[in-house]
């Protein structure tokens, strides 16, 4: 099963508090608003999927205790990105500067801002190419470092701003680089 994606008309463009009214009364959905008005009904991921998607959130929190450099989310986190869309990356962090900067009501909201870091995890009901616009999607609303892992494909492509999209294929392991200090994830659990 694939994502749904409803065409709103413009008449039915959703506000910021509707789609969230939406969301509290479909809380066993997991919806994402484009920043076109579309509405997007991800469907719930299969066990290998899951699985590799709580090996990435061990290894990225283990990193985040041990540095606090920053706040790590799951996929059931909202980001209102600044083009109007609200998207919820399989795995995402922000530095804890961001964080700091949020209001307590903000934080109990889709945060308003774009992760500095995301992962996205190609699942078997996702489309490669809806999974891309996203990540060129999150580096235009100021995104500084992507992973889109592709674990069927065994394939990895790097988003970075200003950057053409550097491709690996069957990476042993990925670099943070300068935006997750120290951190080095090890993909062998994804590609098994």
């Amino acid at each position: 099963m694939s994502a749904l994606t409803l065409q709103l008309p413009p008449v039915l463009r959703l506000t910021d508090e509707q789609f969230e009214q939406l969301v509290a009364a479909n809380r066993e959905l997991q919806l994402e608003l484009t920043a076109r008005g579309k509405l997007i009904i991800m469907p719930p991921t299969g066990g290998e999927t899951g699985n590799r998607n709580f090996e990435i959130y061990i290894d990225l929190g283990n990193w985040n205790r041990q540095t606090q450099l920053g706040k790590a989310f799951d996929s059931s986190t909202g980001f209102r990105l600044p083009n109007g869309a609200t998207r919820s990356p399989d795995v995402s962090w922000i530095r804890i500067e961001c964080w700091n900067a949020l209001t307590q009501e903000q934080r109990k909201k889709f945060l308003p801002l774009c992760p500095d870091f995301v992962i996205e995890l190609v699942s078997e009901t996702d489309d490669s190419e809806d999974v891309q616009a996203k990540m060129q999607e999150y580096l235009e609303s100021g995104l500084r470092l992507g992973w889109l892992i592709n674990p069927k494909a065994k394939q990895v492509e790097i988003y970075r701003p200003n950057q053409e999209v550097e491709i690996l294929d069957s990476p042993t392991t990925l670099s943070g680089e300068d935006v997750l200090p120290e951190f080095v994830f090890n993909l062998q659990p994804i590609f098994e």
